[in-house]
């Protein structure tokens, strides 16, 4: 059976790479790398489908060592011991150059295994991971490694690579041809991901070849081929967090049209929970004494998309998102609250002041009996000056007031009482 077509245009040189031009093209750091032949630990980060593996493997062929490749999937810790006892092997004394695809999925004592090797060189690493590493790899092996990040390929380098994709395709199916607006369609919808859109370009070149009439390859079917690939989402993954962060940030930010983006991008992928939590919380740290009333309504909101299911839920939804985007911003709670806890866990505030203990007997060596308890009610305004804080955070200041219309306001309004003795 032929091997799939990103397999057979696979780079076999860095200069045929497309994208990672950052850290691949003329004078980046790890192109010097790989032209000096001595080669570091390494590790690459990013989405799939962006040269990762390619790189790797182009790097390992210009060290000069033995080269072993594992997939963290799959490899299993009889694999790891039988890759160390094979170190002391004829093959294996210039080192062991060890392409581990796929990292994150190693456990902690799997990656601790190969450490000791690591660190005496007998083992040169270079991993891959689609996680951010500094998560995902145990910290030790992180710290003898170089971390470089992959990134999407622009759309026109998958242009590119997608013509030189075609011109191979041409070969194996004579007469196969492809209407104007296929290859930029399919570079555009595959979100950066190079063997996406290889397999899309691939898909289509079968549906043509097995048409009755002309091998033409059409812009309905690259259209089909290569609809919702653009997404990237792993709610198990960096890109869920990452949306959601894009998601919250745009919110706070107070720029409807890029939370809606975001929103959209989590709904596609059917995913409510995420943004319905996510915006709840802006509701009170974001939003906050700005517009307290937002709770009230975000909640609704989230309540109404969790009855309706998908895709009805996109409607409150994005009801709460706009809402919230649009409203006045108040972080003075979370500030608050922020400094509050961090005493707390400083272990400062100790006991209470008397006046707001709970009533309890006064033993007979206690010469102030009595609690001595102000009930504010009783009092013009119903606010009397009295202790509240323990005794070691007298005067600590936790709340300030926001810069809103509605948190001056209750400045104006406490201010002068609380100036009275």
């Amino acid at each position: 059976m032929a091997s799939p077509l990103a397999d057979r245009i696979r780079p076999k040189t860095l200069d045929e790479m497309v994208g990672q031009r950052h850290i691949l093209g003329e004078g980046g750091l790890l192109r010097r790398i790989a032209e000096s032949g001595e080669t570091p630990n390494l590790i690459f980060y990013g989405p799939s489908g962006v040269g990762k593996t390619t790189a790797a493997r182009i790097i390992a062929a210009r060290a000069g060592k033995k080269l072993v490749e594992m997939n963290g999937t799959t490899a299993s810790t009889g694999d790891i011991k039988a890759l160390i006892g094979s170190l002391d092997g004829f093959d294996a004394m210039n080192g062991v150059l060890l392409y581990l695809d796929e990292i994150q999925y190693l456990n902690k004592k799997q990656q601790q295994t190969l450490l000791e090797f690591i660190e005496n060189g007998s083992i040169t690493l270079i991993a891959s991971t689609t996680e951010n590493p500094y998560f995902a790899v145990y910290s030790a092996v992180l710290s003898r490694c170089t971390v470089f990040e992959f990134l999407p390929v622009p759309q026109e380098e998958v242009e590119r690579y997608l013509a030189r994709a075609l011109g191979l395709l041409e070969e194996d199916y004579p007469g196969l041809t492809a209407e104007e607006g296929v290859i930029p369609k399919l570079a555009l919808s595959c979100g950066g991901d190079v063997r996406k859109a290889a397999n899309a370009l691939e898909l289509c070149t079968l549906a043509a070849a097995a048409s009755a009439g002309e091998k033409k390859i059409t812009l309905e079917d690259a259209s089909l081929a290569g609809q919702r690939s653009a997404m990237r989402y792993d709610r198990d993954g960096d890109q869920h967090y990452d949306i959601l962060s894009a998601l919250h940030k745009s919110v706070r930010g107070s720029d409807p049209d890029a939370a809606l983006h975001y929103l959209a991008r989590l709904l596609q992928a059917g995913d409510i929970l995420s943004p319905c939590r996510r915006l709840l919380c802006i509701a009170s740290e974001d939003v906050g004494l700005a517009a307290p009333q937002a709770v009230g309504v975000v909640k609704s909101c989230v309540d109404s998309a969790l009855q309706l299911g998908l895709p009805e839920a996109k409607l409150p939804l994005a009801e709460a998102t706009i809402y919230l985007a649009t409203l006045p911003k108040s972080n003075s709670a979370y500030l608050a609250i922020s400094k509050a806890m961090a005493d707390v866990e400083q272990g400062r505030g100790k006991g209470f002041p008397r006046c707001l203990q709970n009533v309890h007997y006064d033993g007979a060596e206690r010469e102030d009996k009595g609690q001595h308890y102000r009930y504010p009610h009783n009092y013009p305004g119903h606010w009397v000056q009295q202790q509240y804080l323990p005794d070691d955070l007298l005067g600590t200041t936790y709340y300030e007031y926001g810069e809103n219309k509605l948190e001056q306001a209750a400045r104006a309004y406490w201010e002068p009482r609380k100036g009275k003795k």
